[in-house]
């Protein structure tokens, strides 16, 4: 079977995203494949380069970035919900202000609704968390 998952919550506060990864793992670990994950809403704070962990915390932007290497899951975030939480700027002046581009972790892809659609055509299942 073909999973999708849908991630809404951020790393940190929720159970959303750590759920979300413990899933994806147990995908991975069975007979059934991981397509890809998009991350919606706060879930885009999944790839927010800024966010750190001190050391004896659970990092989970690391560890999706683990299943990224480990399992060549695609990492898809809104770019529409980055950009609305301050993440994504092309280099460009708001506010008087110049806003620096290197806001997500190179494991995570900028995508739209059109990718995801892509995705749910070809899976048997999309979960959201």
């Amino acid at each position: 079977m073909n999973f999708t998952l849908l991630v809404t919550g951020p790393p940190y506060g929720t159970q959303n995203a750590s759920t979300a990864f413990l899933f994806s793992k147990a995908v991975l670990n069975s007979k059934n494949k991981l397509l890809s994950i998009f991350f919606h809403f706060d879930g885009v704070l999944n790839a927010n380069i800024d966010i750190s962990y001190c050391s004896d915390e659970y990092n989970l932007i690391e560890q999706w970035i683990n299943l990224h290497h480990k399992h060549s899951v695609q990492l898809n975030v809104c770019v529409s919900a980055a950009s609305r939480r301050g993440l994504c700027f092309d280099n460009n002046i708001h506010n008087g202000y110049l806003k620096k581009n290197n806001d997500l972790w190179l494991s995570f892809n900028l995508t739209g609704f059109s990718e995801l659609v892509k995705y749910i055509e070809k899976s048997d299942r999309i979960i959201k968390f």
